[in-house]
């Protein structure tokens, strides 16, 4: 009965250990934001869209991702980083920028995906407003 209670105290503290790591480990991941400058504008124009990483730990997992932007409009970019091997104690490149031409009118949702090794680890997404200006190149 002793071994029993034993036996069942160990494995319950184990598993308590492994979720309390899981948990630890989401918690301390950093969320992906996406701004647009400017956000709204008229046809043709050129956007900056900025996407970064905030809060949480520099962890190998977010080291030297590909980065893919969707533009909404048809067109998709896709950047691919040569980077050293990841070092503990190593940091994460947060900030990651790209411009793209909308020559038509319309709401474009733009996203960013990040991926490591083939598994998405962060995506996020803005809107951009266009409206018909001179020289708009949609119907």
């Amino acid at each position: 009965m002793r071994t029993m209670i034993l036996t069942a105290l160990v494995v319950g503290a184990l598993a308590g250990v492994g979720t309390s790591a899981e948990k630890s480990e989401k918690a301390k991941k950093p969320r992906l934001d996406l701004r647009a400058a400017p956000r709204m504008a008229f046809s043709p124009v050129n956007v900056l869209l900025t996407a970064e990483l905030t809060g949480g730990e520099d962890v190998e997992s977010l080291y030297c991702p590909e980065v893919e932007w969707d533009w909404d409009d048809g067109g998709r970019s896709v950047r691919e980083s040569d980077c050293a091997p990841w070092a503990p104690g190593g940091s994460l490149e947060r900030r990651f920028t790209a411009q793209h031409a909308f020559l038509g009118a319309g709401t474009y949702r733009v996203k960013v995906t990040m991926r490591k090794a083939n598994h998405t680890v962060a995506v996020a997404t803005a809107t951009v407003d266009v409206r018909p200006g001179f020289g708009d190149m949609s119907n």
